[in-house]
């Protein structure tokens, strides 16, 4: 972070300048008045210039992009990274030689690393923001194999009559489980546990 102080005839006159010099706008920087200054007789005898102190906040897509670098490297893998914003979503997208490290089994790595890099995001955002981090598609196959998975054990839990516990998948991915079994009437979904091993349990109805 970068902290200026920048002085004028107003508070306002005294922002504008410290932004001016720090090539920013105000939602990027954090305003400290340290002297709200005087205007004097006939604004001449006795007046005192306004004192800002203006520090630039870290941008917190530019520091989470920096992070998924740092972490692909050391993991050996030079990813090519393009960044997606949608509302208050910001999807990283990994691309690369070995690109199949950063998933890992079942997509745990890749999710370790999704929600590694929310913490970073949240860290400096002003504004809750969600994370999406894919590699090559994974996020879109996993979704599809997660629906099937749904449709089977839903169709096993029927059949059997007994609930059916899922293993402990991250919220979004019971939120796709919960999506594609939410008109079925003969079962229900109800989430079991605490974060991060809170799984999806589907109940027949009797």
């Amino acid at each position: 972070m970068k902290k200026i102080t920048a002085t004028g005839q107003s508070v306002e006159a005294a922002v504008e300048s410290a932004l001016a010099q720090l090539n920013s706008t105000r939602d990027r920087v954090e305003i400290e008045i340290a002297d709200e200054g005087k205007r004097g007789l006939f604004g001449l005898f006795g007046s005192r210039q306004a004192i800002v102190h203006v520090t630039l906040l870290a941008d917190p897509i530019e520091e989470s992009l920096h992070f998924l670098k740092k972490v692909s490297e050391e993991m050996g893998v030079q990813a090519n990274i393009t960044v997606q914003r949608q509302g208050k979503t910001i999807t990283f997208l990994l691309s690369g030689e070995k690109i199949a490290l950063v998933i890992g089994k079942r997509g745990q790595t890749l999710n370790a690393l999704q929600y590694l890099t929310q913490l970073v995001m949240n860290r400096h955002a002003k504004q809750y923001l969600n994370v999406v981090v894919d590699a090559e598609g994974y996020r879109e196959r996993r979704n599809e194999t997660l629906i099937l998975l749904a449709a089977r054990m839903a169709d096993k839990a029927v059949r059997t009559g007994k609930a059916v516990s899922l293993e402990p998948m991250p919220s979004y991915e019971r939120k796709v489980i919960h999506t594609a079994l939410m008109n079925d009437r003969k079962i229900k979904t109800t989430s079991h546990g605490t974060e991060p091993y809170r799984y999806l349990v589907i109940t027949p109805i009797q």
